[in-house]
Formats: C-alpha cells, sequence, structure tokens
C-alpha cells in the first residue's frame, strides 16, 4: 500500500469520525447524556490518533524503521 493511500484512509478516518462530535456539541442539551460514552471513548480518541498520525507519523515510522534495522 502506498503512503498517498494510507494517508487517503486515515484522513477519511479523521472526517467521518469527527461527524459524531459535531454531532455532541450541536445537539439539544437533554439528548447530550445519549452520547457522551461513545464520544469519549470512541469517536474522540479515533478521531485525535488519526490527527497525530497524519501530523507525526513520519517520525513515528522513522522511529521503527531504525529499531528494526
Amino acid at each position: 500500500m502506498s503512503i498517498a493511500t494510507k494517508r487517503t484512509i486515515f484522513r477519511w478516518i479523521h472526517i467521518i469520525f469527527s461527524i459524531p462530535i459535531l454531532g455532541y456539541i450541536y445537539s439539544p442539551f437533554e439528548k447530550i447524556p445519549n452520547y457522551a460514552p461513545a464520544t469519549r471513548f470512541v469517536f474522540l480518541p479515533v478521531m485525535v490518533l488519526s490527527g497525530l498520525w497524519m501530523w507525526k507519523g513520519h517520525v513515528l515510522w522513522r522511529l521503527v524503521s531504525k529499531r528494526s534495522a
């Protein structure tokens, strides 16, 4: 798999998992407790990790490749 394909996959994961967070933010106050656990423990961590991977993934990849060599 090429680097461009991986970047596109992570970008789409990031976008898709941010949609429920926007719904959580802009939902009526009475419905927030229904969305809170899924947002806190699933959507937000996946979005943060995919964002960090897109931002600094090249550094992690370089560290991992040096150790395995």
